[in-house]
C-alpha cells in the first residue's frame, strides 16, 4: 500500500475534468442557442457560416433597396399621373379653342387657363422628390434636343428622322382642292392657256360649263348648234378668257386675276393668289403657303423654330438649300425638306438601385426618367389663342406627341417596379434558403445537445463519487498504524 500516489483517484480526477469540460461546452451550446460559439468549435463550419451571414445580411439590404426604388418610382408615376390629366385637359382646351365659333377673348380665356396648366407641370417637375433626390427636373447638364415635325393637318406622309423630316404630298393640279391653315384653295392659272389645255382632250357628249354656261362637246362642225349649246372643243375653248370659271369633270379651273400683291396694291408680279376670289390660288402659292403651315406647326414647343423649304427638288422652281433640306424628287409628288425646331432642356436623371450582396454590376438596376418639365415635353410658350383658331389646332399634336413621352416614361416606371417586385421575391427567397443552410452549421439542434448533456451530467456525479471513494481508498493504512 503507497499513500504518496493515489492513482486511482488521480484518474478518476482527471476524467472528472474531462466530463465537467464537455459539460460545460453542452451548457454554452444550450444556453446560447449556437453550436459553433468561437472557432475551435468548428473552424472550417465557422469560415463557412461567417460567408454565408454576409451574404444573407447583404442579400437583406439590397431587398430594402429595392423597396426604396420602388417607393421613388412610385413617387414620380404618381406625379406623372397628374402631369397625364393636365396634359388631357390641355388636349380639351386645344380642341375647344380650334373651333370657329370662339371669338379672341374666348380664346384668351382658354389661354389662361392653359398657361396655368403649363406653370403647374413646370411646378410638378421642379419639386417632385424622394429623399432630397428630385425625380423630374432631370440632371444639371442641359442639351438641345430636336421638337417632332407635324403635318399641320395636311394630307401627305411625315417621315421623321433625327434631325429632319419630310413631308411628302400628291402634286396640285388644276381645280384641285386643298385645306390650307382652316381655309379651302381650289388651283387656279393666271393663264388662259393653261385652262384651255386642260380641257382639250374632251370627248364628244362631255359636258362643260363655262362662266355659268354649259356646253356639250360635239366632234364636227355639222353637229354645232349654237342655241342648244353644242360646240367644239376648240369653240368651247375661245369662250375661256380672264376671270373666268370652268368647271370640268367636276373641277373648277379658273383663270385667275392676279395683278396685286399682298397688300392689295398693284404689282408687276402679283402674290399668285386671284384679286377677287381670295380663294383661289396657283399651286405655286399653295406651297408657300403649305410651307408655312409646316414650319408653324412644327414650331410648336420649340425655342428655335423649324425650318421648311418652299422650293421642291422636283422641278417647281427656287433653289433648295441642300444642307438643310436634304429631301429628294419622287415623281408625281412634292417632297418638303423640314429641318426641325430645337430646344433646351435638362438631362434625364439616372440612378442605380443595387439589388445584390456582391459588387458585381449586374446587380445594379438602372433608372431613368427624362426632364418632364414643359421644355422637355415640347409645350413650352403654348399658344392657342390666334384668331383663326391655327395655332390651337397645331396644339393639339404638340399636346399628343407631350401625352405620349409621360406615357412612355411611366410605361418605364411601371416595368421597373414590376421587376423590382420578382427582385424582392427572389432575395427573399434566397435569404431563406442561405439562413436554413447557415442554421444547419452554427445553430444547436437542442435534443441532440440535451441528451449530451444529461450523459455528461450523470458522467460528472459519478466521476465525483468514484474521486471521493478514492480518496478513502488510503484510510486502510491508519489500521497498519494501530
Amino acid at each position: 500500500m503507497v499513500v504518496q500516489h493515489n492513482l486511482r483517484a488521480m484518474n478518476a480526477n482527471r476524467m472528472l475534468g474531462i466530463t465537467q469540460g464537455t459539460l460545460s461546452k453542452s451548457a454554452e451550446k444550450l444556453s446560447s442557442g449556437y453550436k459553433v460559439n468561437r472557432a475551435a468549435d468548428d473552424a472550417a463550419g465557422l469560415s463557412i457560416s461567417e460567408k454565408m451571414r454576409k451574404q444573407i445580411r447583404g442579400l437583406s439590404q439590397a431587398s430594402l433597396n429595392a423597396e426604396d426604388g420602388i417607393s421613388a418610382v412610385q413617387t414620380a408615376e404618381g406625379a406623372l399621373t397628374e402631369v397625364h390629366d393636365m396634359l388631357q385637359r390641355m388636349n380639351e382646351l386645344a380642341v375647344k379653342a380650334s373651333n370657329g365659333t370662339n371669338a379672341l377673348s374666348d380664346r384668351q380665356t382658354i389661354q389662361d387657363e392653359v398657361d396655368q396648366l403649363l406653370t403647374e407641370i413646370d411646378r410638378v417637375s421642379e419639386t417632385t422628390k424622394f429623399n432630397e433626390t428630385y425625380l423630374l427636373k432631370g440632371d444639371k447638364d442641359t442639351k438641345t434636343v430636336t421638337v417632332n415635325a407635324q403635318d399641320a393637318g395636311l394630307e401627305g406622309k411625315l417621315t421623321q428622322n433625327t434631325t429632319r423630316a419630310t413631308f411628302t404630298m400628291d402634286k396640285l393640279s388644276l381645280g384641285d382642292t386643298i385645306k390650307i391653315g382652316g381655309t379651302e384653295y381650289t388651283i387656279g392659272s393666271t393663264n388662259v392657256k393653261d385652262i384651255t389645255d386642260s380641257i382639250a382632250n374632251a370627248k364628244a357628249g362631255e359636258l362643260i360649263t363655262v362662266d355659268g354656261t354649259q356646253y356639250t362637246v360635239v366632234g364636227s362642225a355639222a353637229e354645232k348648234n349654237e342655241d342648244k349649246n353644242m360646240l367644239q372643243i376648240a369653240d368651247i375653248q375661245g369662250k375661256v378668257a380672264e376671270g373666268s370659271s370652268v368647271i370640268y369633270k367636276g373641277k373648277t379651273h379658273t383663270v385667275m386675276v392676279d395683278k396685286k400683291d399682298a397688300t392689295g396694291a398693284a404689282a408687276a408680279a402679283g402674290d399668285g393668289i386671284d384679286d377677287e376670289k381670295g380663294t383661289v390660288i396657283t399651286a405655286t402659292a399653295a406651297y408657300k403657303k403649305i410651307a408655312q403651315e409646316l414650319k408653324i406647326a412644327s414650331s410648336v414647343g420649340a425655342t428655335t423654330d423649324a425650318a421648311v423649304n418652299d422650293t421642291q427638288k422636283n422641278g417647281t422652281g427656287g433653289t433648295a438649300d441642300a444642307d438643310l433640306f436634304d429631301a429628294a424628287s419622287v415623281a408625281g409628288k412634292v417632297v418638303y425638306g423640314i429641318k426641325k425646331g430645337t430646344v433646351d432642356r435638362k438631362e434625364g436623371l439616372t440612378f442605380a438601385l443595387h439589388v445584390g450582396a456582391d459588387a458585381d454590376m449586374t446587380n445594379k438596376i438602372s433608372v431613368q426618367i427624362d426632364a418632364l418639365d414643359t421644355a422637355g415635353l415640347g409645350i413650352a410658350g403654348l399658344n392657342v389663342k390666334d384668331s383663326t383658331g391655327a395655332a390651337a389646332t397645331y396644339a393639339i399634336d404638340a399636346i399628343a406627341d407631350a401625352v405620349a413621352h409621360v406615357s412612355s416614361q411611366r410605361s418605364l416606371l411601371g416595368a421597373v417596379q414590376n421587376r423590382l417586385e420578382h427582385t424582392i421575391n427572389n432575395l427573399d427567397n434566397v435569404v431563406e434558403n442561405t439562413t436554413s443552410a447557415e442554421s444547419q452549421i452554427r445553430d444547436t439542434d437542442m435534443a441532440t445537445e440535451m441528451v449530451k448533456y444529461s450523459n455528461a451530467n450523470i458522467l460528472s456525479q459519478a466521476g465525483q463519487s468514484m474521486l471521493a471513494q478514492g480518496n478513502q481508498a488510503n484510510q486502510g493504512v491508519l489500521s497498519l498504524l494501530g
